[in-house]
């Protein structure tokens, strides 16, 4: 393909090379990590990363969907799910499409409001999905711990203020965020990562960056910790409440309703801890820091379908059915 395209524009070529000489020097673009990648190995990368990508959204609309159409489903926690897989695909769109097109030119530079645009996105996706994983956690609480109060307290009025309340409080907390970051000026254009975050983009800078980093633990805390007390004592209650009444069906409904989102949980926990742990220390690894950086991005929302697709019956089977009905009408 390039081949033939420089062979009808013979002048591209020397003109590309320039431009890039020029963005190269110029602070107005920066550089994502080299993917070290042989010319064999590149078109294979990118149908593989365009596979994952188109294959991934699929099953999260599709998830979506079947939550969207069948009216058995219309409750608190599928429809708190729908949240959390539109979390998933904002991740997967922020991430993909910049990295799939810097695999076939092999052009990993971007420009630095590109490079901040996708950061921010990157980690509004971290704080909603993180705070909807928490109002999840809530949901199941009051379903095992509250049976009788459930339709009571988790009304379809409560659920969209949650939601509400999820996706303002995590815009206000990641725009404050780079708003402070955008009023500095860049002195380096080399960023450590695979794609663009705060912490990669505040080694960029030379100035005083304290308010910054004050800032940014505050937001770590309020989030990251925040959820997790949230967590932690929604299951401790469920564990008391199925020991207390010591029933084989409140354990069975307890493993059953609150295993696949403890996963779910936990794995995005994880992947974001050992993330951010892996910048704050100056020795770790440059390949451990990179795939610990796109695993939060990729494994989560290629996982959460499949964990909930497969896990929970009532899902499941609506899945089969909506399939089978469309396939049934296409025929």
């Amino acid at each position: 393909f390039y081949q033939y395209f420089y062979e009808l524009f013979p002048n591209f070529q020397k003109k590309n090379s320039k431009i890039m000489k020029v963005n190269k020097s110029s602070l107005d673009f920066v550089s994502l990590a080299a993917l070290d990648l042989s010319s064999m190995l590149i078109y294979p990368a990118f149908i593989f990363g365009l596979f994952t990508f188109l294959m991934t959204i699929f099953c999260n609309v599709l998830i979506i969907a079947v939550i969207a159409f069948s009216k058995n489903l219309q409750k608190p926690m599928f429809v708190l799910l729908v949240n959390l897989l539109i979390g998933d695909i904002i991740a997967l769109i922020a991430f993909f499409p910049q990295f799939l097109i810097s695999i076939v030119t092999q052009n990993r530079l971007i420009t630095y409001n590109a490079c901040l645009t996708q950061a921010f996105f990157v980690h509004f996706y971290g704080c909603t999905n993180i705070f909807t994983l928490s109002a999840m956690a809530y949901d199941r609480f009051i379903a095992i711990c509250a049976p009788l109060r459930y339709n009571a307290i988790m009304t379809p009025q409560k659920v969209i203020q949650f939601i509400f309340w999820i996706w303002f409080i995590g815009f206000a907390m990641m725009f404050s965020l780079f708003m402070l970051l955008a009023g500095f000026k860049i002195c380096r254009n080399n960023i450590v990562d695979l794609y663009c975050n705060n912490p990669s983009i505040m080694k960029l800078i030379c100035n005083n960056t304290t308010v910054n980093n004050y800032y940014g633990l505050f937001v770590l805390v309020v989030g990251l910790g925040g959820s997790n007390i949230v967590v932690i004592y929604t299951y401790a209650q469920i564990l008391f409440t199925c020991i207390k009444t010591n029933q084989v069906d409140a354990w069975h409904k307890a493993i059953q309703t609150c295993g696949t989102h403890l996963v779910t949980f936990l794995l995005l926990q994880t992947f974001t801890m050992f993330s951010l742990v892996a910048h704050r220390i100056q020795n770790a690894p440059a390949s451990l820091r990179k795939i610990l950086g796109v695993s939060v991005l990729i494994f989560p929302p290629i996982l959460d379908p499949i964990i909930y697709g497969l896990k929970v019956q009532e899902l499941r089977l609506n899945i089969v059915r909506f399939l089978k009905k469309r396939l049934g009408s296409t025929k």
